[in-house]
This record gives structure tokens, sequence and C-alpha cells, in this order.
């Protein structure tokens, strides 16, 4: 085994039965062949799973619902001290991750991947992740994800894989782990069986362009606030009704874009 192949670790599995031979706990679990499997390309593994492993995501990566893998980065570094970065060509400040580096993980990471998953880099430059990047992911078959460090990553690598560069907003965060966790949050909740009640989906913030409409539940009345009526008065279609209009004026007051491409669509 080369001294640049990382040791496998992968989180996730359906149950735990007894047996006679010994098993590691951290082992690709066979069962696990079809779920959605999520991997990435990061310098701190010990961040994962973080927020996955906790609450309906936590509970569907127990599960078997979905498996997720960290490539550690360090691991392909040049050297005595494992380099995964150097200086930007032309000068400037900060670092930049190498391309030879980045493309052995990348490497090792489909070795392991489903076919047809996609490659993503975070990155505050890139295309903005949205509820349908999200819906369209969940119908891969995975994902493998690159978490950014320092300045970036090497132009080349990025051309040469044909790296899908996705931004989960309008700001620079040190480094790619808590977008990679955002994201995954986003699509694992939209996958079969995550949930459990599919409706849910079906009505939350921009799962049809709108944001979501006010929510309450009791006491019916709390610090002289009551309830709408509507929402007490067992009339589904006034209730509904009534949600569509909040979701719209609400949309049109918060997000004017938002409001704008779902008036386009209905036109």
């Amino acid at each position: 085994m080369s001294d640049k192949t990382p040791p496998s670790r992968s989180h996730g599995r359906k149950t735990i039965r007894p047996t006679l031979q010994p098993r590691d706990l951290m082992e690709q679990d066979p069962e696990l062949a079809r779920a959605f499997r999520a991997q990435i390309i990061t310098l701190f593994p010990e961040a994962f799973p973080g927020t996955l492993g906790l609450s309906l995501t936590g509970k569907a990566l127990k599960e078997g619902k979905w498996q997720l893998n960290t490539v550690p980065l360090r691991t392909f570094g040049e050297g005595k001290h494992r380099n995964v970065d150097d200086t930007p060509a032309g000068g400037g400040a900060g670092m930049v991750l190498r391309p030879d580096v980045m493309a052995a993980a990348i490497a090792t990471a489909r070795a392991s991947q489903h076919a047809g998953a996609p490659l993503i880099y975070l990155s505050p430059r890139g295309r903005p992740f949205t509820q349908r990047m999200a819906r369209d992911l969940a119908t891969r078959p995975g994902v493998t994800m690159i978490c950014g460090r320092f300045e970036g990553l090497d132009q080349r690598v990025i051309d040469q894989f044909d790296i899908a560069e996705v931004s989960i907003g309008d700001y620079v965060l040190t480094g790619g782990e808590l977008a990679a966790q955002v994201m995954l949050d986003a699509v694992v909740r939209l996958l079969p069986g995550v949930l459990g009640n599919a409706d849910s989906t079906e009505e939350e913030s921009f799962s049809d362009g709108l944001l979501e409409h006010p929510q309450y539940t009791r006491p019916a009345e709390w610090q002289g606030r009551p309830i709408p009526p509507v929402l007490l008065s067992g009339n589904h279609g006034a209730v509904a009704d009534w949600r569509r209009a909040q979701s719209e004026a609400l949309t049109k007051a918060r997000r004017p874009d938002l409001w704008q491409a779902y008036k386009d669509r209905k036109d």
C-alpha cells in the first residue's frame, strides 16, 4: 500500500449484529452499496459528521439511508510535512492548494464513489446553492465535495476534472467544511425515508419558489396574541388560500428576486 493512500473512514451503517469475526466499525459496509454516498475531501476529517450526526440526518446515517466518507487531504501532501499548498503564482497573499495533491485525493475518492456522482468544490465564487440544486443532488447516487482552504484551489485541477463550483452565500468562510455540512443537510433530508412525511418537503420554504407561510401551534392565545382564526376553522380550502397569500406577501416583501422569478414562471 502506498504511503499516500489514506485510511478508509466512513460513517453510518444499517445494523450491528453479533458475529464471531472482529469487525472494524469504520469499515465500508457492503449493505450500503446502493445508499446515497457523500464523500468529503478535507484537511479536517475530524469535522465530520458534525451536525450531520444529529437529529434526522444522524438517525438516517445510522440506519444506512446514506453514507459519509472523508478523504483526508493531508495524506496526499508532499514531503516530510505533507505540504498541500504553495505560494500563489504571480505573487500575492496567502497560499493555494496544489493541483497535484488535490488530483491524487480526487482519484482516490473516485475509485470508491458511485458512477454519476457529481464533483463539487465549495467556493464563494461558485453558483449559488438553491433548493432546486438540493432536490437534484438528492436524485443522484452520491456526491463528492472538496473543502477549500487558504486562497483556494489551483484553477488547473478545476478545469482538468470539470469541477462544479458552488457557493452557499455571498460571504467568505475559513474553509468549506461548514458549507459542505449545510449542503448535505439540505440534500439528505430529501432522501426517501429520512423525513418520514413526504408532505413536509412540499410545504417548506422554496419548495415552490416562495418563502414559507407563518406557523402556529398551541396555546390558542399567547401573550394576548391569538392564532389566526382561519387556521382553527377546519376549512382546509380557506387554510390553503391563507397560507398561499401569506407566502406570496412575505416573498414579495423580503425576497423581491424570488418574487420576480415566481411571477415570471406564472406568466
